[in-house]
């Protein structure tokens, strides 16, 4: 596979040579698209620890869910993409080495939520709270991320003729290969045309989700409507982004679109339950109760300590501070807790 890149946007005037290699290291290649996917990764994870405060989540037990949210989202988008690959793979290593490109969102997405849903139920992270601030986070990544593929030039679209078409030998050496399975489909395409750029659609969309949930997820009324709101967000675009693709992961021998029928399936179980939930909450203020740091202490004060809540519209600084505050008094209650055992001895 290409290394080097000639990218056009000719309506623009504009041409970029882009190479796939950021670094090599003894010559093992370090690719752009796993720098860039790690990036998104990076600050999504970044605004999750700054809003954790605000959602009553413990900033230190956070990181062990993240992580194996990460990891097994990682892992889950892989097996999702080598399943329903249109090709098969030469080796067992090929399947592992995803420096090439290869994950499939969704499955990425399904396997962050459950397997960190579990993470989060072992370090007594409040669920609901914790799909909120992930799904901001995602937003990021995904928004982010969506750069990858174009390193890679993949994750295209079909022939216009709008002026930010893009065209470079990669986009052609591809429908070149695959014209007989997208008539097959009943999709024609010129090789030799720029092509609609639909991982900058994406990027653009998912960037854009994510201000308008950080604007407004002060005035949520439910534990878990932020992510409702992110799922049926990043749904509609990606089914609308997904009709556009020709590299889109079909499910087995049909023309069904994979991605396309979890959009629908789930922004349409998305907007039931968000009309439900705010149905349910009508005239209430959501309260938030504010993260233990340490459990261990909690337990053993017992009904000495009960933890402190806050309205959802409450200023971050005043979650941070009124968060700092309530630990504090929960140790000092447990030192002297202490103290009185130990003269009691």
């Amino acid at each position: 596979m290409n290394t080097i890149f000639h990218v056009q946007f000719p309506g623009l005037g504009l041409e970029f040579t882009i190479d796939r290699v950021a670094l090599s290291l003894g010559g093992f290649n370090i690719y752009w698209y796993g720098v860039v996917i790690a990036l998104g990764l990076l600050l999504g994870m970044v605004w999750a620890f700054r809003c954790a405060p605000d959602y009553g989540i413990d900033g230190d037990r956070l990181v062990d869910v993240v992580m194996i949210g990460t990891v097994f989202g990682i892992v889950c988008a892989r097996i999702c993409y080598i399943a329903m690959a249109p090709f098969e793979y030469q080796s067992i290593w090929e399947m592992f080495d995803l420096r090439l490109g290869g994950l499939a969102i969704y499955g990425g997405i399904i396997g962050a939520f459950v397997f960190g849903g579990i993470a989060a139920k072992w370090r007594k992270i409040p669920l609901l709270p914790l799909f909120d601030v992930v799904g901001m986070g995602f937003l990021i990544g995904q928004g982010i991320g969506r750069w990858g593929n174009f390193f890679n030039q993949e994750a295209f679209g079909t022939n216009t003729a709008l002026p930010w078409g893009m065209y470079s030998e990669g986009t052609a050496s591809y429908l070149t290969g695959v014209q007989a399975t997208l008539a097959a489909q009943g999709v024609t395409v010129d090789p030799s045309l720029p092509v609609h750029p639909t991982f900058l659609y994406e990027s653009i969309w998912c960037l854009a989700g994510f201000v308008f949930l950080a604007l407004t997820h002060k005035r949520r009324k439910f534990a878990g409507q932020i992510f409702l709101e992110y799922i049926i967000w990043y749904g509609l675009g990606r089914y609308w982004i997904e009709g556009l693709r020709t590299d889109s992961l079909l499910v087995g021998n049909t023309d069904l679109r994979f991605s396309q029928m979890v959009a629908l399936f789930s922004v349409a179980f998305s907007i039931t339950m968000l009309v439900y939930g705010l149905r349910k909450s009508r005239g209430k203020s959501l309260q938030v109760t504010l993260a233990v740091s340490d459990l261990k202490k909690q337990r053993e004060a017992g009904d000495a300590f009960a933890p402190d809540t806050l309205p959802a519209a409450a200023p971050h600084k005043e979650f941070v501070s009124a968060t700092n505050a309530m630990n504090e008094r929960l140790n000092a209650l447990a030192g002297g807790q202490a103290q009185e055992k130990g003269d009691a001895e």
